[in-house]
Order: structure tokens, then C-alpha cells, then sequence
């Protein structure tokens, strides 16, 4: 298996929290400056401890990620992160331009020597209203905007575009990718939706925000549907994102993290009720709304680390767990945002894991 360590950029700082979107009167400059530099610190320390990628994601009007562009990020992760692979997942491609997407990303990917791996994602609910989009023409704007960006790293001709959502007289991107034909693509793989166009395109698939079950009950649709289409994927075609709290034994990341009785909400990040009503009601959310509410329910620590939505513990448990999940899922690469409250304490985390964890996740096939 592989590791990757996700920082969505929080701000460290007090914000104001239940609204959306959320109001900067507690913005400090210098707070704003802490949060990219921890999250650059953070990245620096994986790639030095042999991290096989870093990962960052767009989101806008938030407190909880100060990454509205991740071409930005990224292009500041690359002067200092030399070995891991730099992985945007993603960009938000249903309210951007998709030709600017392609050349950013193939300048990146120039960039790093070829080190980019490109999420190409839907988005959260809200951020459809942050761009005035209709959410119900979000999987289609995803689909064309998504074909429309492989042709333009493939195609060596110049050549016009005329689609329902984008209309390009000609389209020839400089510079091209490193990679050939193009860098790895990851998309959101939750809804059977998803999967089947997945298969037909031959993509890898991620999971956040979710459970294990529903993730490997998603993959095996996956798995099934790339087998209609005449391929099978490999564990690295799946990725999922955990929570992560690696201490030097279970009793201390149960005194820092509450027994295992008590109970933590799991929420999106950039969760807001009414407007993921909206989004879900338009066709959003695809055909399971119900199963997609599950995801936010509240559940005991306990629960949480039988539904894969953390790992936790002495680095012995923590590989346990993650074994059970490469089990469970199947995956090759398992991406993990660290907990510990302080800097310090996810510092020590993340060195924790690098030292002692992720050099036997090698061993797991």
C-alpha cells in the first residue's frame, strides 16, 4: 500500500462556526499565514519521511480550507516536497474552465517532473451556489468538462469544441503534460453514477467523507463495471481518506481523543443543511440521498474506527486498522488528514506514522 497525507489548509484561528457562508470578522492576517505555513510544514516533513504522495483539494468560503486554488498550493508545495507525488483533489471542474484546467495542470506536472496526480471532482453543495451554477447540470458539466480536458493534454492538433456547457474556437495547450498520455486521474466514486463512468473511461476512484461499507460496496460497482467494459483495476485505483491519530499506545490516543464510548459527529467540512437539501432535491447527490445523510451521522469513537472513518492508536493498531480496511476496500493507497489538535501533537503524529507505520505498509498487497 501506499500513504498519503491530505491538509485541506484549515485556519488555526477562531472563526465563527454553524453559518455558512461564514462571516471573516475574526480573520487575522497573521493566523491566515500560520495555517498555509503548517499545512506546507506538514507536506515538507511526509515527503521527508518517505510519504508516497501529499494531497491538497479546492473549497471555497470556508475557515476549515484556505485552499481555493490548489494549482496555487500546489505550485508552493512543489518548491518544497521533491520526492512525494503532489496530488490536487481536486479541482472543482463543473464551475471552472476546463482549458485553463488542463494547461494548469500540465504545468505543474512540468513543474515536478512529472510527479501530478489530477482529482477532478464535482464539488461540495454550497460551492454551487459560491459560483451561481445550477447544481442539477453538475454531473454533466463534469463529464464534458472532464473529456474535454484528456483531449486537450492528448490531442497534438489544434481543434475546436462545441458541447452543450463549453464552446472553444481551437484549443492547443503548452505546456503539455510530463506524463503520458496524461497524469493519473482520481474522481469522487460514491454514486453508482459515478462508477459507470469511471469504468467507461478507464479512471481511478476516491472515497472521503464516507464509510467503509458504503465505499466497498461503491468499489465493487466499480470493479463490476470495469469488467462490463473489459479491464480490471489495480488496489492503486482506489484511494481512501481517513482520519488519523498515532500515539506511542491505544491508551494515549484514547486519553487525547475521548473512550471510545463517546460520541463525535462526522460532518462534511463545508456541511450546510438547507443547501445540501437543494443540491440533493436537483439531482445532486445522485440516486442514494439516503444512503449520502448516512455519512453525517454521529457515531461513538468505536464506531468510527469499525467504519473506517478514523484510525487511531499505537502504530501496531493503527497498521491493524488499515490492513482491515485494504482488506475490506481493496485499496492501494490510503490518504490520511492527521488529528492531534496542536501543531506539535500532529507533527509527532505524522512522524509517528512515517517511522513505524508506513514502511510495513509495503507489505500489505
Amino acid at each position: 500500500m501506499k500513504a498519503a497525507l491530505f491538509s485541506p489548509t484549515p485556519y488555526v484561528g477562531p472563526a465563527p462556526t454553524g453559518v455558512w457562508p461564514v462571516p471573516t470578522t475574526t480573520y487575522s492576517v497573521e493566523m491566515a499565514e500560520q495555517s498555509v505555513e503548517r499545512s506546507l510544514e506538514q507536506f515538507e516533513l511526509a515527503d521527508q519521511l518517505g510519504f508516497d504522495w501529499v494531497t491538497m483539494a479546492e473549497h471555497h468560503y470556508s475557515p476549515q480550507s484556505l485552499a481555493p486554488n490548489p494549482m496555487i498550493m500546489a505550485g508552493a508545495v512543489a518548491q518544497r516536497v521533491h520526492h512525494a507525488r503532489i496530488a490536487l483533489l481536486g479541482a472543482t471542474i463543473p464551475f471552472l474552465n476546463p482549458v485553463r484546467v488542463a494547461e494548469e495542470f500540465a504545468m505543474l506536472d512540468t513543474l515536478t517532473g512529472g510527479r501530478i496526480v489530477a482529482g477532478m471532482l464535482r464539488g461540495t453543495a454550497n460551492e454551487y451556489t459560491t459560483y451561481h451554477v445550477n447544481p442539477a447540470e453538475s454531473r454533466e458539466r463534469f463529464e464534458e468538462a472532464l473529456e474535454l480536458i484528456v483531449r486537450a493534454w492528448t490531442e497534438p492538433q489544434p481543434f475546436g469544441w462545441q458541447g452543450r456547457y463549453y464552446e472553444y474556437r481551437a484549443v492547443s495547450i503548452w505546456p503539455r503534460p510530463v506524463q503520458q498520455p496524461h497524469p493519473p486521474i482520481y474522481m469522487s466514486g460514491s454514486s453508482p453514477e459515478s462508477g459507470e463512468f469511471a469504468a467507461r473511461l478507464h479512471l481511478h476512484l476516491g472515497f472521503a467523507v464516507t464509510t467503509l461499507p458504503i465505499a466497498s460496496a461503491a468499489a465493487r460497482y466499480y470493479r463490476q463495471q470495469a469488467a462490463a467494459a473489459g479491464w480490471e483495476p489495480t488496489p492503486d485505483h482506489i484511494l481512501y481518506r481517513t482520519t488519523a491519530y498515532v500515539t506511542e499506545n491505544d491508551e494515549q490516543a484514547f486519553e487525547d481523543l475521548g473512550p471510545p464510548t463517546s460520541k463525535r459527529g462526522v460532518r462534511y467540512a463545508h456541511a450546510n443543511p438547507v443547501l445540501d437539501e437543494a443540491a440533493a432535491s436537483a439531482g445532486y447527490f445522485g440516486r442514494d440521498i439516503a444512503t449520502q445523510r448516512a455519512r453525517v451521522a454521529e457515531h461513538t469513537l468505536a464506531e468510527r474506527i469499525e467504519l473506517g472513518q478514523i484510525v487511531c492508536g499505537s502504530p501496531d493498531t493503527v497498521l491493524r486498522q488499515i490492513a482491515a480496511i485494504h482488506d475490506e476496500l481493496g485499496t492501494g493507497i490510503i490518504e490520511l488528514v492527521f488529528a492531534g489538535g496542536s501543531r506539535d501533537r500532529t507533527l509527532r503524529s505524522i512522524e509517528r506514522f512515517g517511522t513505524e507505520v508506513s514502511p510495513r505498509l509495503r507489505e500489505i498487497e
